[in-house]
């Protein structure tokens, strides 16, 4: 399965650098390093926030209100800030991952105890977070005038030639890769994508194990929904709507399989840097918004398609083994 992991990857860089290359034949400017530096630092919180959204789908669950959890979190982080702008930012940060892990608790609650589909819960709260954020801002928004400079000026920083965003997702990435790679947590997560059924002879507690997942998916999202706020300067139900399905993209083009069991944070990485480019550059080339949906989703539809043939190919692999032996 590494194997197949690793061909996606190694694919996944083929067709951004192809990318990169195409576009840079026109706008040269495009592939120099600051550039490259800036498009990353632009698509830092969609790697995030598919790193959070990768450890829910390796369950076999997946969360669409992700989205909703960033709007709402930053929505009430940013009326703390206007409120009470003494308050230090670090303090702002704990808050806002505060909020999005009760929120994305009470996503795991229900797949967990009432044994409700992940997909039916989390589409159900993706409306009720988005309708959450309107009534405590009372319909309006909160700007930049209301914001203080520390909480605008804070992931704008600049540290070892980066910018502060960037190290928030340079350590989002590490955070991941160590507990999916080196914790028995993370080894629970692939067990129970590939097989919930066995996963439970060995111990594992699966339904609490889901739950612990949203937790994580959820801390993300809260953590985004500061990012995003004081990165746009602006906070309002509308922030962020519909991005759930740009995340869900990302871990798709990353060869994260829906299906759980399958996938890692540098496909994550990679998906959310594919799309990241493509929102990036092809504006810049002339390309009509249309198009670059369109993009997009082929970039999907083949993603699926292939791993659906990794999956079917590894199956015969296994079977032809047990027949051997």
């Amino acid at each position: 399965m590494s194997a197949v992991l690793r061909h996606r990857e190694m694919l996944l860089v083929a067709a951004i650098a192809l990318m990169v290359g195409l576009i840079a034949m026109r706008f040269p400017a495009f592939a120099r390093p600051g550039n490259l530096a800036t498009v990353f630092n632009d698509t830092s919180i969609l790697v995030i926030l598919a790193l959070g959204q990768m450890v829910v789908i390796l369950t076999r669950s997946i969360d669409l209100s992700m989205a909703s959890n960033l709007a709402l979190t930053g929505m009430l982080v940013a009326l703390t800030n206007a409120n009470y702008p003494e308050v230090p930012i670090p303090l702002i940060i704990v808050e806002a991952m505060t909020i999005g892990a009760v929120l994305g608790a009470f996503n795991g609650v229900l797949v967990w105890k009432l044994g409700i589909p992940a997909i039916v819960v989390t589409l159900g709260t993706l409306t009720i977070f988005r309708g959450l954020t309107f009534v405590v801002a009372g319909g309006t928004w909160v700007n930049a005038d209301r914001m203080s400079a520390d909480f605008i000026g804070l992931q704008r920083g600049m540290l070892l030639g980066l910018p502060v965003l960037s190290w928030f997702a340079v350590a989002a990435i590490a955070f991941f890769f160590l507990l999916l790679t080196r914790t028995p947590l993370g080894r629970s997560l692939y067990a129970i994508g590939v097989n919930p059924s066995a996963a439970v002879y060995t111990g594992i507690d699966v339904g609490r194990t889901k739950f612990i997942a949203f937790v994580l998916s959820g801390a993300i999202a809260g953590l985004c929904g500061y990012l995003w706020v004081s990165r746009y300067v602006i906070a309002a139900t509308e922030v962020a709507n519909g991005y759930e399905l740009t995340i869900i993209a990302a871990c798709v083009i990353g060869g994260i399989s829906i299906a759980g069991g399958i996938g890692s944070v540098g496909g994550a990485l990679l998906g959310a840097l594919f799309l990241g480019i493509i929102s990036s550059a092809l504006p810049v080339i002339g390309v009509s918004p249309f198009w670059q949906m369109a993009i997009s989703g082929t970039a999907i539809l083949a993603a699926v398609i292939l791993n659906a043939r990794g999956e079917r190919k590894q199956g015969r692999i296994i079977l032809k083994k047990a027949e051997a032996a």
